[in-house]
């Protein structure tokens, strides 16, 4: 059977925005990001307001946008994709955003361990100085084992600005990455939630896969930082792969010579494996991998391996067959 796989940024033509409304749009970020979060989320704006430190960050934003990493069709819509989150602190719900913004941004530390030349922890708008001539805008899908998905302007900066920030030793080969432990900031922390209290949420990956390309270092979307639900003020994003992959809110990062187990991979093993590489061929043990929802439209489409970036990772994994690759 001749199958034609398309690739990462094919799309209908129909299904793609109009450029005067994509850049009329962006034009509004700069001058407008504060009221438009206001407008979008009373509550998010409510609650920096009473709570939260103001943002040194705030003026890298927006960011200049990578061309390269652009997505030629539909955006899913900000009061959307910030409305509809996976975040197990602040409940089993998507719809946490309210509840996340109990999350305080500030002061933010980020410990950097392990096989590394010098053990040190930092303060995040330090990190944002040294890391701030690569901040840039780039438009990912997000791709979620419960098979659904988006398409959202990420701000950041390349994952292999971090490990180079980190300096780790020729024996590192993997990143254990650690999300906070407060249960007074986040109530879901609590003994017998979920793993019986099993926190705080850890992820791993290869050093290989921390220096490609891809790899991203997510501090802010939609042209501003601080979405508490999208778990600010960093996270990581590695499209190719499953969301449940892209830990949030992290503060250790870890460099080690041993495969670090994430929070779902220790939970249910059986479902969750370390790699979680997007494959329309391989099921979830509990449903079809093949199609997705998209949470913009309601559309379903069908899965694309690797998520649609197959050119720029698959050569990570030729000489792995024996792995479970997919899971």
């Amino acid at each position: 059977m001749l199958i034609k796989r398309k690739r990462g940024w094919d799309i209908q033509e129909s299904q793609a925005t109009p450029e005067s409304v994509y850049f009329s749009r962006r034009k509004l970020l700069g001058a407008g990001a504060s009221l438009a979060a206001a407008s979008f989320f009373p509550e998010r704006a409510q609650a920096q307001n009473a709570a939260d430190v103001p943002d040194p960050t705030a003026a890298l934003y927006p960011a200049k946008r990578n061309d390269k990493y652009k997505f030629d069709g539909k955006l899913t819509e900000e009061k959307v994709a910030a409305n509809y989150n996976n975040f197990y602190e602040y409940g089993t719900s998507k719809y946490i955003a309210k509840s996340a913004q109990q999350l305080q941004l500030r002061p933010w530390q980020i410990k950097f361990d392990g096989m590394v030349e010098k053990e040190q922890t930092v303060d995040f708008d330090t990190l944002m100085k040294a890391v701030a001539p690569s901040l840039q805008e780039r438009t990912y899908r997000l791709r979620c084992v419960e098979a659904w998905s988006a398409v959202i302007p990420w701000t950041g900066f390349p994952m292999a600005e971090l490990v180079k920030f980190a300096k780790p030793l020729s024996g590192a080969k993997y990143i254990r990455m650690e999300t906070f432990n407060n249960p007074k900031m986040a109530p879901e922390q609590r003994p017998g939630f979920l793993s019986d209290g099993n926190w705080p949420y850890v992820e791993g990956c290869t050093l290989e896969e921390a220096n490609n390309e891809l790899a991203f270092m997510v501090t802010g979307a939609y042209g501003k930082p601080g979405y508490k639900q999208f778990g600010a003020p960093i996270r990581l994003m590695m499209p190719w792969k499953y969301g449940f992959k892209a830990i949030k809110s992290i503060v250790r990062v870890s460099f080690t010579s041993e495969r670090p187990i994430g929070y779902w991979e220790q939970l249910q093993r059986q479902e969750y494996g370390f790699w979680a590489n997007v494959n329309p061929e391989f099921s979830h043990p509990r449903w079809s991998q093949a199609s997705e929802r998209d949470i913009g439209t309601g559309e379903r489409r069908s899965t694309m391996i690797f998520n649609g970036y197959g050119d720029y990772v698959a050569g990570l994994y030729k000489d792995l067959k024996s792995e479970r690759l997919w899971a």
